[in-house]
């Protein structure tokens, strides 16, 4: 069996603690990462949400005018008649 001195097990009760609080530091940063890119595309998907939402509002008011506008050409042709 290997005997170490108590300073060669200081140092390697210290390695060990690095390696584990560096292991603890990785994990961290890497939650921090995923939290922000999951951030960003819930942002990015709230402002196509709200695109699409106002262009079908555009688009039921050019449907609307559409609509309008053969109604006045029905009426129009109606009179002519």
């Amino acid at each position: 069996m290997l005997n170490l001195s108590d300073t060669e097990e200081i140092l390697a009760l210290l390695l060990a603690v690095a390696i584990v609080l560096g292991f603890v530091f990785s994990t961290y940063k890497e939650i921090q990462t995923t939290v922000a890119e999951e951030k960003a595309k819930w942002r990015e998907k709230k402002e196509t949400e709200a695109k699409v939402k106002t262009l079908i509002q555009y688009l039921d008011a050019k449907k609307e005018l559409i609509d309008a506008l053969n109604e006045t050409e029905k009426k129009g042709k109606n009179l002519k008649n």
